[in-house]
């Protein structure tokens, strides 16, 4: 694979984590466990679901440009197979109850924050101006979702129970964000310890801790994928495949 391709599989990466995400994320509207809180996982929602437009958007522009092809972004987002998805198994892992949704939010919104940070200084103004318009939404979502872990963590014996369910199910799929895949342009290793240093703070504000667990689920990267991306991409994807090119 050419350094072209291996670019252009680095933009559908992050298009993808951050679509799929949103997309189990959009789940939960009408569903917030109160009114506030349900308009402002569906904002992150939009937040993230804005983020993967543009890395499609972006994507779709250089592999035109490359190949003389006629993608756009919702040729990526709904004409592609669950192999070609890219994004990291813990976004589309099932929302559950509100303990987990929130964890799985608070983890990657850590991760999103460093590597855009890293991404922001990219020498590739697009992508920089890209990571920088995110980061301002990333922030929020950081701060939202540290707020629910500790609020939780530290709550009542059935909340503190809840999240340490929730950690302890979603911890072996963070390990897949420091995993290098051929297409990465940064070095991800350099962001271990610093995500991990900032995840430990809050969880022990929250009086949780870090299970014990070593061993880390991987494929998302590469195309190999949990049982649940498959029927997401199904729902997600029904009317384009049912009515190729429908507008609304």
């Amino acid at each position: 694979m050419n350094l072209k391709n291996l670019y252009h599989s680095f933009l559908l990466h992050l298009a993808d984590s951050s679509l799929i995400i949103a997309q189990r994320n959009g789940e939960c509207c009408a569903h917030g466990p109160i009114l506030e809180q349900d308009i402002a996982i569906t904002n992150i929602t939009l937040d993230l679901l804005g983020q993967s437009r543009n890395f499609y958007q972006y994507a779709a522009q250089r592999l035109n440009e490359a190949n003389g092809s006629s993608e756009t972004e919702d040729t990526l987002a709904y004409h592609r197979g669950e192999r070609d998805f890219k994004n990291f198994l813990l976004c589309e892992l099932p929302n559950g109850d509100w303990a987990q949704t929130i964890t799985r939010q608070f983890l990657f919104s850590c991760f999103q924050q460093l590597l855009f940070e890293k991404l922001s200084k990219s020498n590739d103004e697009h992508l920089a101006a890209i990571a920088n318009k995110s980061l301002k939404e990333i922030q929020y979502h950081v701060k939202w979702s540290s707020e629910w872990v500790i609020r939780l963590g530290d709550g009542t014996e059935e909340s503190h129970e809840r999240m340490k369910k929730a950690i302890d199910y979603l911890w072996p799929y963070t390990g897949e964000m420091f995993m290098p895949a051929t297409y990465d342009i940064i070095n991800l290793e350099d962001l271990k310890s610093i995500w991990l240093n900032k995840v430990e703070a809050v969880l022990q504000e929250a009086t949780l801790s870090v299970p014990a667990n070593t061993f880390m689920h991987s494929g998302g990267k590469s195309g190999v994928h949990t049982e649940h991306l498959g029927f997401l991409l199904a729902e997600m994807q029904y009317l384009q495949r049912t009515y190729p090119g429908a507008e609304w």
